[in-house]
């Protein structure tokens, strides 16, 4: 017979944002030590932010990798299965090894799926021939070995006109290339292409300014509304879709970083839980599903309009545990998220802009001074202070 659990609250997904909001549940409610379960079968986690500078070759990606046992907070229960079917209407869901969770609060946090397959020849050739991509563990290093041993020619870096995690990690290894071509001494003999889906470099016009300029300056050609449809590896061809007018255009590559197009994972998309869009559909502010009163949804997994990144979660998890603590109590919500996010833009070795903003696309800048400039100082933040912060900080609730 199958198992069946009945916990208080039921986490889905212990990436970031699980993790986060478990943590800080247990910190707050000594009551629930024992009534909180994460689900989610991964055996390893991953700081990705770094990867970005794995892809430059600043980074090992070992430093970027944990087992997940070790993040599980004490006094939270995990189980190690996929779930596959949510039923909101009777507070439960059935895992693909056929346990029934039963729950009184559920929240979603199950991340985003990568679509490898969406692009025709991309997984028959990623990882060698000079195709790479930062968004896997397993591939991050083909892209510092592409950079390593390019000579020349075009070298084109791709963004989806999807919802991806990190909109900004697609121009950040472009950046760095950019230098690592220029100190090898190829960069006179090298065409440096920014292929993106969308219409513009950054939503928010501030820092967009900002990265045109960077883009003007290392003289990269973009090309907007651009969604790469498929490779032709044989022939190192890359096949674009005009995102308005369908109109293709076929471009030889020496190398080509792919940012794979993304969705909400299936089990979300085929569930009572999702929007139109497949996302997990919450109140933006207090991130309470709009049907289901004690379900919530946080992080990348969820339809809040606001970029998908650790910064946002950061923001996001002290509400949503605030509000889960809330429902447990029968008291009404009052903790809210205004949509604020963050995007640590690197624009080359020891150089960054520093994007705040919130659902209004209005800068909440941290430090008094403009961080739509390129500094030094940010780069160190990112690449040496932001990791402990995530590890010792957010995870553990502290943060």
């Amino acid at each position: 017979m199958p198992r069946q659990l009945h916990y208080a609250v039921a986490i889905v997904g212990a990436g970031s944002a699980g993790l986060s909001v478990a943590a800080r549940l247990l910190r707050a409610s000594k009551g629930l030590h024992g009534s909180v379960v994460l689900v989610d079968p991964q055996t390893k986690h991953y700081y990705q932010p770094l990867w970005t500078l794995v892809g430059g070759g600043v980074v090992r990606k070992e430093m970027t990798e944990r087992n997940q046992k070790s993040l599980i907070p004490k006094g939270a229960d995990w189980l190690q299965e996929a779930v596959v079917r949510f039923h909101p209407d009777e507070n439960r869901f059935v895992t693909g090894a056929g346990t029934e969770v039963r729950y009184d609060v559920l929240v979603v946090a199950a991340g985003i799926q990568i679509d490898w397959d969406r692009i025709k020849g991309l997984k028959e050739s990623i990882g060698h021939g000079g195709v790479c991509s930062n968004y896997d563990y397993n591939y991050v290093d083909s892209t510092w070995k592409s950079i390593r041993e390019f000579r020349g020619g075009t070298a084109i870096f791709t963004q989806p006109n999807t919802p991806i995690k990190c909109g900004g990690a697609p121009q950040k290894i472009m950046y760095l290339a950019d230098d690592a071509f220029r100190r090898s001494g190829v960069r006179e003999q090298t065409d440096v292409i920014f292929a993106s889906g969308n219409a513009t470099i950054f939503a928010v016009p501030k820092y967009a300014e900002a990265l045109n300029q960077v883009v003007e300056r290392r003289r990269i050609t973009a090309k907007y509304k651009r969604n790469l449809v498929e490779l032709i590896a044989s022939r190192r061809e890359a096949v674009f879709e005009h995102t308005d007018t369908k109109e293709r255009e076929t471009i030889q590559y020496g190398m080509i970083h792919v940012v794979p197009p993304m969705s909400s994972p299936a089990f979300i998309r085929d569930s009572p839980l999702a929007d139109a869009g497949g996302w997990t559909e919450v109140d933006k502010h207090t991130m309470q599903h709009v049907r289901f009163a004690n379900v919530f949804a946080l992080g990348d997994c969820s339809n809040l309009p606001t970029s998908k990144t650790g910064a946002a979660i950061r923001k996001q998890a002290p509400v949503a545990a605030c509000n889960v603590l809330n429902v447990l109590a029968g008291q009404p919500l009052d903790a809210s998220y205004d949509g604020y996010t963050s995007c640590p833009l690197v624009t080359g070795y020891n150089r960054l802009i520093l994007a705040e903003f919130d659902y209004d696309l209005t800068p909440r800048e941290t430090f008094p001074f403009d961080q739509s400039k390129e500094r030094y100082s940010m780069y160190v933040l990112k690449k040496s202070l932001l990791p402990k912060l995530y590890w010792h900080g957010m995870l553990k609730g502290r943060m």
